[in-house]
């Protein structure tokens, strides 16, 4: 069901192999034994390896004889490469005993010609150029990204990464390794931004409230401790023993786009030939073997339809609203269907105007965490590009509050035609508003205002592609391509009172967010072209109720967190860390699919007993889905 984390824990240079037969010297520390073990008496031998050593060193070959002083070597480090994958026979091997690393400045869109420049060298080329990493001549050319998921182990002066494989770099000193860390992380932050790493650009960046993400290690962590929940009475079960249990596995009837889960009776498929029902347990969700078919049997329906992308459930899940996009690769649409479950038929067909004029939205979401469960909802947010607003059903026109720009002037007769490049958004349990946009910016909006944003998180240079949000407003999760990012979104106002973000401005001690992250191992193993897509929460609906963990998708991975394991300052993943500290304890489902989506279903069908108390998650691929249980006492 899962796969195991590689070991990475301790590259020892008794137990690699080399990839090649080039480097034939010992290691320092051999080398030292071996030079205090050797006496004052000469070997018989001597001369003839003396006159051995002399052509050697005639040829001028590449490597220092055995005999000789190992020459300093700037930026010298150990290059080793990890193969085998996953399987048993994975190890670590050597692949150059000593060599050297360099950052190389460059137009060049691959870093082909890193080897013709020296280490911090920018070329005079025109056009865009950013930093690449050059390590062992032509073994390693990659640019400097999150891309490559560099994970630090300071107390082995080691750094993993990926890079047309997964690379580890052994540094001989503590200075040459936080030397490396520093200039990686400088040269990131140029290669995304554009500007050079200094005080006064990361100011400019992030904002002067956001010192904390400028400075990670200076920042206030107070807050996620006061927001850790009480401590679990049970007994704690590290992550690697919690199992992870198949409870069900049914065929989809393939084509499947979307999940909808449901809070009461049932939950649903959506793929190419309709609407699959399922039935909610206690231990997943199990097929009715009923299917509604998106014309629903209605007079005048095309038997030609575009299989929805978004699903949304309502009044107390007895509705469905179907998003299909408006052109093939684009999610914008410019209207929804309404699916009345109990009859099977699609009953109105709404577009979205304003003014009279059509206008088209990329997502629409619940008013609120548990809105779906009301059956007099009639009400829905919707998101474009540059527009967030809200719908209503009951309205002949659909449309009763619009706030088409979350900046003033909109209010002035002005739509931008770019700007906040919003992607995704979710609201929490009382009905406040968080967003995500391409820049990678997050906002909060309160449940009273979607004019001005109460809060904006600075981005971090990746595009934020999905976005969740606690029922209480606490805790903000945002996706990227590479990692996760989990915003503590409390503070404390001038009069003492804590507050979320949702509610007035944060002040300049917000907390450093939080990434959660793929080992470099795992990333690659992932592939190249798979991207974390769709990280949700768990999902509770009733105050005083904290979520549990984390789950996202990328490739044929789901991949979970504990949230208690994320926010806990003292976690082991971040001792010794220079920057955003970075989480890697997690749990891998792998499928033997592409993976649609991972969710965790509602809280109340959690159960107990020896099974853990989270509820089930299910799993779905485009021909499958999956119940699976998370086994373990203290979840």
């Amino acid at each position: 069901m899962g796969t195991s984390q590689s070991r990475e824990d301790r590259i020892s240079d008794s137990d690699t192999e080399s990839d090649s037969d080039y480097y034939e010297e010992e290691d320092d520390d051999q080398k030292q034994g071996s030079s205090s073990a050797s006496g004052s008496k000469p070997s018989s031998d001597s001369t003839s390896t003396h006159e051995i050593e002399q052509k050697l060193n005639a040829l001028k070959l590449k490597y220092p004889s055995s005999s000789s002083p190992t020459p300093k070597i700037k930026n010298a480090v150990k290059l080793y490469r990890h193969i085998g994958g996953n399987t048993p026979k994975a190890k670590w091997i050597t692949a150059e005993k000593l060599t050297s690393y360099k950052f190389v400045k460059t137009s060049s869109l691959e870093g082909e010609d890193v080897n013709d420049y020296d280490d911090g060298e920018e070329s005079n080329e025109k056009g865009e150029s950013f930093w690449f990493l050059g390590v062992g001549g032509s073994k390693v050319k990659a640019r400097v990204s999150s891309d490559m998921q560099l994970k630090m182990f300071a107390d082995q002066r080691r750094v993993d990464f990926v890079s047309n494989g997964v690379w580890a770099l052994k540094f001989l000193t503590d200075e040459e390794y936080r030397r490396f860390v520093t200039r990686f992380q400088d040269y990131l932050f140029e290669n995304v931004f554009m500007v050079k790493a200094s005080e006064e650009s990361k100011m400019k960046v992030y904002g002067k409230d956001f010192i904390g993400w400028a400075n990670p290690e200076a920042a206030d962590d107070s807050m996620w401790e006061d927001a850790e929940g009480p401590p679990e009475e049970e007994e704690e079960v590290d992550e690697k023993d919690r199992d992870l249990t198949e409870e069900f596995e049914e065929v989809a009837n393939g084509g499947v786009q979307s999940l909808a889960l449901g809070a009461l009776e049932n939950s649903f498929l959506v793929n190419d030939s309709g609407v699959q029902v399922y039935r909610n347990m206690d231990r997943g969700i199990h097929g009715k073997g009923v299917c509604v078919r998106f014309d629903g049997g209605r007079a005048g329906s095309s038997s030609q339809t575009t299989t929805p992308n978004k699903a949304l459930l309502m009044r107390a899940e007895t509705n469905m609203m179907l998003m299909s996009p408006a052109k093939q690769g684009k999610l914008n649409t410019s209207g929804v269907k309404q699916l009345d479950i109990e009859s099977g038929k699609i009953v109105t067909e709404w577009k979205f105007e304003k003014d009279g004029t059509e206008i088209t939205m990329r997502d629409i979401t619940n008013d609120t965490k548990g809105s779906q469960l009301d059956p007099s909802e009639s009400t829905f947010l919707g998101l474009d590009d540059n527009r967030l607003c809200q719908w209503d059903m009951r309205d002949k026109r659909g449309i009763v509050q619009n706030i088409d720009s979350p900046v003033l002037e909109w209010t002035q007769g002005h739509q931008f035609s770019r700007g906040t490049n919003f992607q995704c958004f979710a609201s929490t349990g009382d009905g406040s508003i968080v967003v995500g946009s391409r820049d990678g910016k997050i906002r909060l909006y309160s449940k009273t205002s979607m004019r001005m944003a109460k809060t904006a998180f600075p981005g971090l240079g990746s595009p934020v592609t999905h976005v969740d949000v606690s029922y209480d407003g606490k805790w903000i999760l945002g996706t990227t391509d590479t990692y996760l990012v989990l915003i503590c979104t409390l503070f404390t106002d001038k009069d003492g009172r804590t507050k979320t973000g949702f509610s007035g401005r944060m002040g300049n001690k917000i907390p450093a967010p939080r990434l959660l992250k793929l080992t470099p191992l795992d990333s690659h193993l992932a592939g190249k072209d798979n991207k974390f897509h769709g990280a949700h929460f768990s999902w509770v609906t009733e105050s005083g109720k904290q979520e549990r963990h984390i789950v996202a998708t990328v490739g044929k991975f789901s991949v979970i967190w504990d949230l208690e394991r994320v926010k806990n300052s003292a976690h082991e993943c971040y001792r010794n860390q220079q920057g955003l500290k970075s989480c890697y304890c997690y749990k891998i489902l792998l499928k033997d699919e592409s993976i649609v989506e991972s969710r965790f279903m509602h809280d109340r069908f959690s159960f107990s007993g020896n099974k853990s108390p989270e509820a089930p998650l299910v799993v779905a691929t485009p021909q499958k889905v999956s119940s699976i249980s998370l086994s373990g006492r203290r979840l």
